[in-house]
């Protein structure tokens, strides 16, 4: 019996309506073995979530361009612990200014990854990651 592929929830918070990163994103982790829900736009925290408790997903990947990331990021780490799924790790992208970061950080966001990261650089920390879970 195969072991069940890692599943990563790919969604845009807020009302950003520029989508061609997460789908980027989204396309590197499939084709890296990775099962991928993608979302689609204007995601609220609440339906983000939801959908990655529904999905039982092992990550939920989060893109934003529209400088509500210190508000919107937090509230789907937080509604996630409400529900019982602190083990979902959470990461995430696009225009987001570096003194944020530690926020974001201290909020629950594992990794933020800035404008010009690489794919395989996105898929291998998730490889990493994975692994270290797996292996504690």
């Amino acid at each position: 019996m195969s072991e069940r592929r890692l599943r990563i929830l790919i969604a845009k918070p807020g009302l950003d309506g520029h989508d061609r990163g997460a789908k980027v994103v989204a396309r590197a982790l499939r084709d890296a073995g990775y099962e991928v829900i993608y979302t689609g736009l204007r995601q609220t925290p609440q339906q983000i979530a939801a959908a990655a408790v529904q999905e039982d997903v092992d990550a939920v990947g989060l893109s934003i361009l529209s400088g509500a990331h210190n508000a919107l990021l937090p509230e789907v780490t937080r509604l996630l612990r409400e529900q019982g799924a602190e083990d979902i790790l959470v990461f995430a992208g696009g225009i987001i200014p570096e003194q944020d970061i530690p926020g974001l950080k201290s909020a629950g966001i594992d990794e933020i990854f800035l404008p010009g990261t690489s794919t395989k650089a996105i898929v291998g920390y998730l490889q990493e990651r994975f692994a270290a879970v797996a292996a504690s």
